[in-house]
């Protein structure tokens, strides 16, 4: 096995122990998000919209960066779980 095959192999596992963290810690922001921020409003291309929004998508978009991320590197593993 060549070094980047076993570095690449490391990498993923890696990446395993670390997926259920960063979800945790995701979710765990997100709540304090919700109940930190005030409920006020702010204007979204002339729609009123609720200010605690705005930071929990941008939070979401994070977590989906992630996940896709875990994907990717799960296909170029070859798929073994």
């Amino acid at each position: 096995m060549s070094e980047d095959q076993d570095r690449l192999k490391r990498s993923g596992a890696d990446l395993d122990k670390r997926f259920p963290v960063a979800l945790v810690l995701y979710v765990g922001l997100a709540a304090l998000i919700w109940f930190t921020m005030d409920a006020g409003k702010v204007l979204v291309m002339g729609r009123p919209v609720e200010i605690r929004w705005v930071p929990l998508i941008i939070i979401g978009g994070l977590a989906l960066r992630t996940v896709l991320a875990r994907s990717a590197d799960r296909i170029r593993r070859g798929g073994e779980k």
